[in-house]
C-alpha cells in the first residue's frame, strides 16, 4: 500500500467503493486523513464498513470544510453529466481529482526522482504496460505494475528511489490528475472510444493528451492523424518526443523495418518468432516498451533479450495450444471490429470464432481481411448480422455457442491441407450475451481447446 501522507489530517470524501475506490480509502486512512466514503451500491457499502472505513451517504455530510472528493474513475465527471457528488463538490469549491493524482502528489512528497512510467491510448496500453515492466524484470529493477491493469495504483508500494511505477492509465483516470507528470509518459494510439464519457473525439484525444503533454520523455505513436498531432504540439512546447511507428520510415524515432525494430536508423531489435508480439500492433507495442524502458537507462541489449521472453497477456492473441499445423489463439479481449482487426492482420489462414453482442458497426469495417478468413463459425447474439456480412464472401457455420465452434473450427482445420491453419476467437463482440465478462469467455476457449484429442499447451 502506499500511505496517502499528503492529506494527513484533512477531511477527504470518496465516492465509489470498488477496487480502486476501496483502495484509497485505505490508503488515506493509513496516511493519516479523515475519510469518509459512500458508495450506491450496498455490496461495497458492507465490504468497506467492515474494514473499518466510515460509510455516510455524501448527500448527508457537510462539505464546507472539505478538502477533496476522491471520484472512482468510473464514475462521470463530465459526460453524459457529472454524477451527483460532483454537483456538490463544485458548489462547495471542493476539488475532484482521483487515485492517480493521489499517488502523483505523494511522489513528488516523498521521492520525487523516483522513476514513473504511465501508459495510454485507445488499444494496446495493457500489452504495453506488461511488456515495459517485463523489460524493467530482466534488467533487474524493482517494479511496482499496476493502475487500469489491475492492480489500483495504490495498492502498490509507495515510491522510492530506484523503484520504478508502471502505471497504465485510462482517459477516466487522466481526467482526474491534472497534475499528472511521468518521467515517461507513452501514448500509443487514439481512435474513437468512450465517446459517451467525453463528449466528442476532440476531447477525448485532449485528455490523453495531458499525460504525455507534461511528461519528461514522451513516447508517441504517430500512425494516427490525432496522435501525430500531438506528438508535433508537444515536441513544440519543448517536450521532448520520441516518435513510434509502424507504417513508415522515421529518421528520428522508432519504426518496423520487416520484422527489425529500428531506432534512429539502426535495427535495435528483431521481433521475428515472437509468438506474444504478433501483428503490426504488436510491432508498436514492443516499440514503444523498447523506447520507455532504455529513456529510464536500461542497455538495449537487455531490452532485445527481454522481448524474446514476453509470454504475453491471457486474452490478447494468446496462444492456447497446437495440434500438429493447427494453432489455437484466444483473442477473447478484442471487443470490437478496430481490435479484431489487428488479430487478422496476424495470419493468413484463419478459422475464424467470432461473434456475441454486437458493438455500433458490427463486422462491415474487416472487409479487406475476409481474403484470409477459410470459414467463421459464428456464436451469439450477432450471428444473423453477421451472417449477412459474410454472405456470399465468406463461409460460414452458425455454430451457436464458443464450445460448438471450438469443435467445428478444430475438425475443419485439422483436414486443411497444408501449412499452419489458425483457430482464432478474436469475436469482435461484447461478451454479455453469453458470459459475464471477455476472461471468462477467453477462459472457456482455452478450456475447450485443451480438452481436444491430441491439442498440446
Amino acid at each position: 500500500m502506499t500511505p496517502v501522507t499528503c492529506f494527513k489530517d484533512k477531511r477527504v470524501l470518496v465516492f465509489g467503493l470498488g477496487g480502486s475506490g476501496f483502495a484509497t480509502a485505505q490508503a488515506l486512512m493509513a496516511g493519516g486523513a479523515n475519510v469518509i466514503a459512500w458508495d450506491d451500491g450496498e455490496k461495497g457499502r458492507d465490504k468497506a464498513q467492515a474494514a473499518g472505513i466510515n460509510v455516510t451517504d455524501l448527500r448527508d455530510v457537510d462539505w464546507h470544510g472539505v478538502d477533496a472528493l476522491i471520484l472512482s474513475p468510473g464514475v462521470p465527471l463530465t459526460h453524459p453529466e457529472p454524477h451527483w457528488s460532483v454537483f456538490q463538490a463544485k458548489a462547495a469549491g471542493v476539488e475532484v481529482i482521483g487515485d492517480i493524482e493521489l499517488f502523483v502528489r505523494e511522489r513528488r512528497l516523498i521521492a520525487p526522482d523516483a522513476p514513473f512510467i504511465a501508459i495510454t491510448g485507445t488499444n494496446g496500453k495493457s500489452t504495453t504496460t506488461a511488456l515495459i515492466a517485463h523489460l524493467l524484470r530482466e534488467a533487474g529493477c524493482d517494479v511496482q505494475l499496476g493502475g487500469n491493469i489491475g492492480t489500483a495504483i495504490l495498492s502498490l508500494e509507495p515510491p522510492a528511489p530506484g523503484r520504478v511505477h508502471v502505471v497504465e492509465c485510462s482517459s477516466f483516470q487522466i481526467d482526474l490528475a491534472p497534475s499528472l507528470n511521468p518521467t515517461v509518459g507513452v501514448l500509443l494510439n487514439l481512435t474513437p472510444d468512450h465517446i459517451d464519457r467525453h463528449g466528442s473525439m476532440e476531447h477525448y484525444a485532449s485528455i490523453k493528451e495531458r499525460l504525455v503533454a507534461a511528461s519528461d520523455t514522451a513516447i508517441v505513436g504517430v500512425d494516427d492523424d490525432y496522435s501525430a498531432a500531438i506528438a508535433q504540439r508537444i515536441a513544440e512546447m519543448g517536450v521532448q518526443v520520441v516518435p513510434v511507428s509502424v507504417v513508415r520510415p522515421l529518421a528520428h524515432g522508432f519504426h518496423l523495418s520487416g520484422t527489425q525494430l529500428v531506432r534512429d536508423g539502426v535495427a535495435v531489435a528483431d521481433l521475428a518468432g515472437i509468438g506474444s508480439l504478433r501483428g503490426k500492433h504488436n510491432a508498436q507495442n514492443a516499440a514503444a516498451a523498447f523506447a520507455a524502458v532504455t529513456a529510464i537507462g536500461v542497455s538495449e541489449k537487455i531490452a532485445a533479450r527481454g522481448l524474446a521472453t514476453f509470454p504475453g497477456l491471457a486474452h490478447r492473441m494468446e496462444a492456447v495450444g497446437r495440434n500438429g499445423q493447427v494453432l489455437y489463439v484466444n483473442d477473447s479481449k478484442a471487443t470490437n471490429a478496430d481490435a479484431t482487426e489487428k488479430a487478422l492482420s496476424a495470419f493468413e489462414r484463419i478459422f475464424w470464432i467470432a461473434g456475441g453482442r454486437a458493438k455500433e458497426g458490427g463486422i462491415a469495417a474487416l472487409t479487406d481481411y475476409f481474403p484470409r478468413i477459410v470459414h467463421a463459425y459464428l456464436i451469439g447474439e450477432s450471428s444473423a448480422d453477421f451472417a449477412r456480412t459474410l454472405d456470399g464472401i465468406v463461409p460460414y457455420t452458425l455454430s451457436g455457442t464458443l464450445d460448438q465452434a471450438v469443435r467445428d473450427a478444430a475438425e475443419a482445420a485439422r483436414g486443411h491441407g497444408v501449412g499452419e491453419a489458425v483457430v482464432l476467437l478474436s469475436p469482435a463482440c461484447a461478451s454479455y450475451d453469453q458470459f459475464p465478462n471477455f476472461e471468462v469467455r477467453g477462459d472457456r476457449f482455452r478450456d475447450a481447446v485443451r480438452a481436444l484429442p491430441g491439442v498440446q499447451p
